[in-house]
């Protein structure tokens, strides 16, 4: 799975507040614990010494059996109920050792994702390791979320949380998702491949669906890009790591953090401070995605914020008069530019087919207002127009291709180089 790898954000945690709810009861697990070994020891007593080795045995087979009932009956850490209860009280908790890892797939600030075998059905699947220390709440709370929001979410383009693995040993969690073969990024940097334009509407028709699966259910994404989008060799998209995501509500007057999206796909005005916006993000980083499936490369890698801003100015258009007065942006003084600048979309990328012009235009709109919905662009003209979108199964089928062996094969290629001077 090709989910999770290292952003280049310098995203802050920002928390909601959790549910509180009880865990389920222990006391039948701990009657089973007593009474397996009241007669374990009770068996003891009526043998030989020349035994005693026997009903040790005997002793450690019943408290694996105990444990197992215990794990069977639900028994979910405390802090974890009291901040994810309502996302997992219907599901039974997993253990590390019935898991058996292949590969480490991934990595990130907070987490590593690695290729696994459930031993338990000998299904391949993707573990997402998440760090965190539960003696700090906010901690806690900021790891919860991403399970809320993966509950609450059930679309074919977005990937599912299918359950949760508990450790004893350490203040770690692991989501157990399907393995996904590729990510876009390690795709589209693959040598040798090149999407075609019915190839590229049909990625993009499952981006934007999944996309409106999560507006409609109240959610934003905030870091949709290239290695957060997975693809399986069926050719089906889903959208991934939901780390920086957060529940949504266009009345809400509650501020949020500005700091999400990786640089090269986040919107102006989270780099103009906003704290008050909505599912125009998450339309910017689908256009950025749009066109750099065109293109071939990343439209606006910018290495600063404020590099990042000047190119989208660039390339985008400054923003009009009554933007910078409708909108009040934090730090709209530091980064006015003193001429204004024209968009030139068109110019920049006349080598676009026509249709996918006016669907560029809207999703990379300075004023997320006239971004529109992930609706109305899947509704747009580059969809209908000659050639359409192909089938997800007509696709053609990659060796695993993922953005972190992209990284590897890059860090390889550069020791090597330098060994030769």
């Amino acid at each position: 799975m090709g989910c999770f790898v290292s952003k280049k954000t310098t995203a802050e945690k920002e928390t909601d507040g959790g549910r509180t709810c009880v865990g389920p009861s222990a006391d039948a697990a701990n009657h089973a614990v007593r009474v397996g070994k009241e007669s374990v020891v009770a068996a003891a007593t009526h043998k030989s010494r020349r035994h005693s080795a026997d009903v040790y045995a005997e002793m450690a087979r019943q408290s694996r059996v105990d444990r197992g009932i215990a794990t069977q009956q639900g028994r979910w850490p405390s802090w974890l109920m009291a901040v994810a209860g309502e996302a997992i009280g219907d599901w039974t908790p997993r253990r590390a050792n019935t898991f058996e890892k292949l590969d480490k797939i991934g990595q990130g600030t907070y987490s590593n994702v690695y290729k696994a075998r459930d031993l338990l059905t000998g299904k391949i699947v993707a573990l997402k390791k998440v760090r965190f220390d539960n003696l700090e709440p906010e901690s806690v709370k900021f790891m919860a979320r991403e399970i809320l929001v993966l509950r609450r979410l059930d679309h074919p383009n977005v990937l599912k949380l299918e359950g949760l693995v508990t450790s004893r040993m350490s203040c770690s969690l692991y989501l157990v998702f399907e393995y996904m073969d590729h990510d876009l990024a390690g795709l589209a940097a693959r040598q040798g491949v090149k999407f075609s334009e019915p190839q590229i509407k049909c990625y993009m028709k499952q981006l934007l669906s999944g996309i409106e699966h999560c507006h409609r259910h109240g959610v934003l994404h905030r870091d949709i890009k290239g290695s957060n989008l997975l693809i399986n060799n069926e050719g089906i998209l889903k959208i991934a790591d939901f780390g920086l995501a957060t529940f949504y509500d266009p009345g809400s007057k509650i501020p949020m953090t500005s700091r999400v999206v990786t640089l090269w796909y986040r919107p102006p005005e989270l780099l103009l401070g906003a704290t008050y916006y909505g599912v125009g993000v998450d339309l910017w980083s689908a256009g950025c995605i749009l066109a750099e499936l065109l293109a071939g490369k990343p439209i606006m890698p910018g290495r600063t914020e404020v590099e990042q801003l000047h190119k989208i100015f660039k390339l985008c258009g400054s923003p009009s008069e009554e933007y910078w007065k409708k909108a009040k942006l934090p730090n709209a003084t530091l980064f006015k530019p003193q001429q204004p600048y024209k968009c030139c979309i068109v110019e920049t990328f006349k080598g676009f087919p026509p249709s996918s012009m006016p669907l560029i235009q809207t999703l990379l709109s300075i004023d997320p207002d006239e971004r529109g919905t992930a609706t109305s662009a899947l509704n747009s003209e580059f969809f209908s127009i000659e050639p359409v979108a192909c089938e997800p199964s007509s696709l053609p089928v990659y060796p695993p291709s993922k953005e972190l062996d992209v990284k590897l094969r890059d860090e390889e290629a550069r020791r090597l180089a330098s060994s030769r001077l």
